[in-house]
């Protein structure tokens, strides 16, 4: 294991592509991030000169770390100690590298007191960052793959997800029609409106779009609020993305749907994540869904592997067997198609930036095909939504009732599956209350 140095020399070029592009991307934001390798992969990424601590044991950090002159000045500055959520606060270290910070921490307190501030990505993982490939070009004016189910499946469930934002025009997509933002400016995909004849397509543009429209096709009713959590190269630290998810518990979501992963030092849980989850599972009928991650390993990936979390991996492209970028092992609760998918996507040009297609460009016309954990998780989630429609059950309910079929299809060797299905049950003949009883500014339509 080896701490970031000359990360060409260390890393495949794949991954070190991709791991440049969000250097660079958290530089310009004024934050450093480094990178702890292993085997040609990436083991975890933080941010430098920052550390998340349990704050019962912020006392005892600052014994350690701090001299006693400084100590009492530290804990009242704003600018050193910032609260991230109840139980877990941020901690600057001006001067102290985090590892060895870390170190002399474990030491005396035990692993686990403090972690780095680690750098998600929109389902990424050792040997590479979501997607699983870079968005590939489909002939003009192509259906959605699997295609949009007939019917108001998801009507009256609301689903939050957490992304790179919505397109701006994402609603020209029959099957996008009333998928919103949070803030539809904050949260408009990318931030600023893309500019040249064709217009240029940034990186990570329009994945967000591409995970709420395979969302859709699943439950085509189903309300879905999509945020650009993941603004910075599609990447977020934890210090900064678990307060948004925290606030957003006031919204009344039915599902949380996260397309988020990373490693972590010593494979150890997220502990503002954690904190957060515990908040969530007090609201007993909602579900969080979160991707598995595209390193195609074993090793836990966070914040699916924490328990209660449904963690979604990908099958591959004839739906027998896994991806080969998919993470597995007994925390992965359910496979999904995630290999070739076809949805909706930005318009315009868009200049590969990862080996071995780096400077390759690609011509888009408003759809894509791509692969990763992060479009076989929409399906588990619509899947959810569209039961808890037709049924009035609560999410949590859908949701034991969908992963009980998974395990009584699962496939040797795998494990668990679902495959994008569609209701055809009549809408009028569904349980009145199901269109009403969640959301009451949502119109029944029984």
């Amino acid at each position: 294991m080896t701490e970031s140095g000359d990360l060409q020399d260390l890393l495949a070029p794949k991954v070190y592509d991709e791991t440049e592009y969000i250097i660079r991307a958290f530089d310009r934001e004024g934050k450093t991030i480094n990178v702890v390798t292993v085997d040609g992969g990436i083991d975890f990424m933080y941010s430098e000169g920052e550390i998340l601590v349990r704050e019962e044991q912020l006392e005892r950090v600052l014994e350690i770390l701090e001299p006693d002159s400084d100590r009492e000045q530290v804990r009242n500055d704003p600018t050193r100690v910032r609260p991230v959520i109840e139980g877990v606060v941020l901690l600057t270290l001006p001067e102290i590298p985090v590892l060895d910070a870390l170190d002399a921490i474990d030491q005396q307190l035990g692993r686990g007191t403090a972690t780095p501030n680690h750098v998600l990505t929109v389902a990424g993982g050792v040997g590479t960052h979501c997607p699983a490939t870079e968005p590939e070009e489909v002939y003009y004016d192509i259906e959605p793959f699997p295609s949009v189910c007939p019917g108001d499946g998801g009507d009256g469930v609301l689903i939050y997800l957490a992304d790179t934002g919505l397109l701006r025009d994402a609603g020209t997509h029959s099957w996008l029609e009333g998928v919103h933002t949070g803030n539809a400016v904050e949260d408009a995909d990318p931030p600023s409106p893309m500019t040249g004849t064709p217009p240029v397509i940034p990186a990570y543009t329009g994945h967000g779009t591409f995970v709420a429209g395979v969302m859709r096709c699943m439950a085509p009713e189903a309300e879905i609020i999509v945020t650009a959590a993941f603004e910075v190269a599609g990447s977020k630290l934890e210090a900064d993305l678990v307060p948004r998810l925290e606030a957003a518990l006031g919204l009344g979501a039915d599902i949380f749907h996260l397309t988020i992963a990373c490693m972590s030092r010593f494979d150890l849980p997220l502990i503002a994540f954690e904190r957060w989850l515990r908040h969530v599972h007090k609201h007993r009928d909602v579900v969080c869904v979160a991707a598995a991650g595209n390193s195609g390993m074993d090793r836990k990936t966070w914040p699916a592997a924490f328990p209660g979390v449904i963690a979604v991996g990908a099958l591959g492209g004839d739906w027998r067997g896994r991806a080969s970028f998919s993470n597995f092992g007994p925390w992965v609760d359910v496979y999904a198609p995630g290999r070739n998918l076809v949805n909706a996507f930005a318009t315009g040009t868009y200049t590969c930036y990862i080996y071995p297609y780096a400077g390759q460009v690609r011509n888009f016309y408003g759809m894509a095909k791509w692969s990763g954990t992060s479009f076989s998780t929409p399906i588990v989630t619509g899947l959810i939504a569209a039961r808890m429609s037709r049924t009035g059950e609560n999410a949590r309910q859908a949701a034991a009732a969908v992963l009980a079929e998974a395990r009584s299809q699962a496939i040797p060797g795998v494990g668990p599956v679902l495959l994008p299905s569609c209701d055809d049950q009549d809408a009028c003949r569904k349980p009145a209350e199901c269109c009403c009883h969640r959301h009451a500014h949502r119109p029944c339509a029984c």
